[in-house]
């Protein structure tokens, strides 16, 4: 940590400031009609039930997933920008994003804000309202689900949740961690990869204060480790081979895990059903700073993916993050258990300086081996997600 906190002082003489901010802020400058509530739209070529015996799966997949979206008031401008005043254009912003994403047979973000209507007004810090736009530059970065459980989700009330997800189906882009109706909460999100069904579930520890609305306790999925293991369990009777679990938890620009994230990580990976575990991969989000991947009673968890899009925070470190990528292999006979063949971290930084741009830290590196600041980035991110052990379980740095 000591490492990590001189790298991070470093970089704020590197990192260029639009101004100190709280968490969560940044500095102000300045279709065809939805599907039904209660579904989103399937991806091409989804089961639409659970296979019946038939042959072993032969096919494994890869899995990327990426952490917070987070547009403060700088992002939507730039986006407005590079939309030349016509609306809001996110894609420019995602785009050192697609090489990492376009690989995967699943890639799975994480939306934090809910979406204004579509004449605005959009707002950054502290109660976020996003250009629904954003929904179509992430499916056409290569996405195809987005967990949308978070201290935000409250932000605009239902009416944030329902636009939200509205925006997100018109798309094509799957959703889990919020819903417009108690049917949608309880249909598990069950995606297409290799051979596999994949089931994504997300949570977060709380909505900034904002009551769940009386009667409408769907509006957001809140942790509790019951309802968690319920939940997959009911994706597995629903056919999914594999269970993704996405937490919004820990302690914002902390680390190292937190005692909440260590002990729900050891309740989680350990439940298990007839002797096959519940959850298969844990992926988090929420502190703005990387954190550790750790593999937990045999499983792997990802406490904190750190932000992928955000404006300039008060501590640098809230512009870097690192994309989690795992390859599944099948299991010998239909029903077994699907296992993590390798696991990877890709290091990202948002830079801010000329324009906001995600870079891909090790292929930059490879291009401009002496850019101290993507160095130092790289560096601090490499030392969170390896500070509990990883290495010694196969964790390498990817590309």
């Amino acid at each position: 940590m000591a490492q990590h906190t001189r790298l991070a002082a470093a970089l704020l003489a590197t990192v260029a400031l639009l101004g100190p901010l709280a968490a969560c802020g940044t500095a102000a400058p300045g279709a065809p009609a939805a599907p039904a509530a209660g579904q989103g739209s399937p991806l091409p070529g989804a089961p639409a039930e659970a296979p019946a015996g038939g042959p072993p799966p032969t096919r494994g997949f890869t899995l990327v997933a990426t952490g917070d979206i987070l547009p403060h008031d700088s992002i939507i401008q730039q986006a407005w920008e590079d939309a030349d005043g016509t609306g809001h254009d996110f894609g420019p912003l995602l785009a050192g994003a697609r090489h990492v994403v376009a690989d995967a047979d699943l890639a799975i973000c994480h939306m934090e804000t809910v979406y204004g209507a579509d004449g605005g007004p959009f707002t950054g810090y502290p109660t976020f309202r996003t250009p629904p736009q954003i929904a179509r530059a992430i499916k056409d970065t290569g996405y195809h689900s987005c967990s949308t459980a978070s201290n935000h989700t409250l932000d605009a009330g239902a009416a944030g949740v329902t636009r939200t997800l509205d925006a997100m189906d018109r798309v094509g882009l799957r959703h889990a961690g919020s819903a417009r109706s108690a049917t949608e909460r309880d249909t598990p999100v069950i995606l297409p990869a290799g051979d596999a069904r994949v089931a994504h579930l997300a949570y977060t520890y709380g909505t900034n204060g904002n009551k769940v609305p009386a009667g409408q306790p769907w509006l957001v999925n809140l942790m509790d480790p019951a309802r968690i293991v319920a939940d997959a369990r009911a994706a597995r009777r629903s056919g999914a081979d594999v269970v993704v679990v996405s937490m919004h938890w820990g302690t914002e620009w902390q680390e190292e895990p937190d005692s909440r994230q260590l002990s729900l990580a050891r309740r989680l990976t350990a439940s298990n059903e007839s002797g096959r575990r519940d959850i298969d991969l844990i992926i988090g989000t929420h502190a703005h700073v990387p954190q550790p991947y750790e593999k937990v009673n045999g499983t792997w968890v990802v406490y904190g993916m750190g932000d992928q899009v955000a404006g300039v925070m008060k501590d640098p470190r809230g512009s870097m993050g690192s994309a989690a990528r795992f390859r599944f292999t099948p299991p010998a006979a239909r029903g077994g258990t699907w296992r993590v063949e390798s696991a990877e971290f890709v290091p990202h930084l948002m830079a801010s300086s000329p324009r906001f741009e995600l870079v891909n830290l090790p292929r930059a590196l490879a291009a401009e081996p002496d850019r101290a600041e993507f160095r130092d980035a790289r560096d601090l991110v490499r030392g969170a997600a390896l500070s509990r052990g990883a290495a010694e379980h196969g964790l390498t740095m990817g590309r």
